[in-house]
This record gives C-alpha cells, sequence and structure tokens, in this order.
C-alpha cells in the first residue's frame, strides 16, 4: 500500500511540505528518526486520495491525531486515558507548539498504530472517537 505523507525534518527540526511517495516502511523508517528525536509532526494520506489526511504530532510519550475529511472539515481524536484529563500537554502542530488537554492526548505507540491501522484499513472513522473542530 503507498501513500504521501510530509513530516519534520530530522535534520532542520522543521516541516518539510514537500510530499514523499513510498509504502508504509519509508514512512515508519522516518517515524523512527523522528521518535529519536523526541518530537515531530507528520501528514500521511493514501495515495489515490487528497483525503481524507491524518496528521500526528508528539512529544516525548504524548501525541495528538487529527483528521482532515476534506479542506473544510477537521476532527481530533479522543485519548485513550493514558493522560489525566486535567493536564495540558504541549506537542508539535506543524511547526508550532499547541496545547491540548488530556482528552485528546494519546500514547504514541497507541497513535502510530493507529496510523498504520488507517493505512492498511483504508478507515478513520474505525479509529476511534472523532471529536468535530
Amino acid at each position: 500500500m503507498n501513500v504521501v505523507w510530509a513530516t519534520t525534518s530530522p535534520e532542520s527540526g522543521r516541516f518539510s511540505a514537500v510530499e514523499r511517495r513510498s509504502d508504509v516502511s519509508g514512512l515508519s523508517v522516518r517515524f523512527s528518526q523522528l521518535r529519536t528525536r523526541g518530537h515531530g509532526y507528520l501528514e500521511v494520506r493514501l495515495a489515490d486520495s487528497d483525503y481524507p489526511l491524518l496528521t500526528l504530532g508528539f512529544r516525548g510519550d504524548h501525541a495528538v491525531v487529527h483528521r482532515f475529511s476534506d479542506a473544510e472539515r477537521v476532527s481530533l481524536l479522543m485519548g485513550d486515558g493514558a493522560t489525566p484529563s486535567d493536564a495540558v500537554v504541549a506537542i508539535p502542530n506543524v511547526d508550532d507548539l499547541a496545547e491540548f488537554t488530556g482528552d485528546f492526548v494519546l500514547n504514541i505507540d497507541r497513535a502510530w498504530a493507529l496510523v498504520r491501522n488507517f493505512i492498511q484499513a483504508e478507515a478513520p472513522n474505525d479509529l476511534g472517537q472523532w471529536c468535530a473542530l
């Protein structure tokens, strides 16, 4: 399964909007490089369509996943309970840090597994409960 993706550059630490096309292993290699840095941001979509597009921002063990259903509709995946709902966590969103309550924070391993599930199943609605923004 080919995907199109863009990520934080492991070298500069800044988001590179240049899209790459590869199988999931290419994206996995880049994600591993970002995990080594301890933070990052990625956008991924299936190769045959502009939408849906998922984003994953993470810092340490905390992650947040957005779904763009189209250019106008964005949703945030509900958290997995690993972070207390009253906690506030700063997560990379493109090149900035954005604050999210624990209600929307997932463990990084869980978030990455969900991104991989999206790629394999092509069904973002099945990843969990989404909150429209």
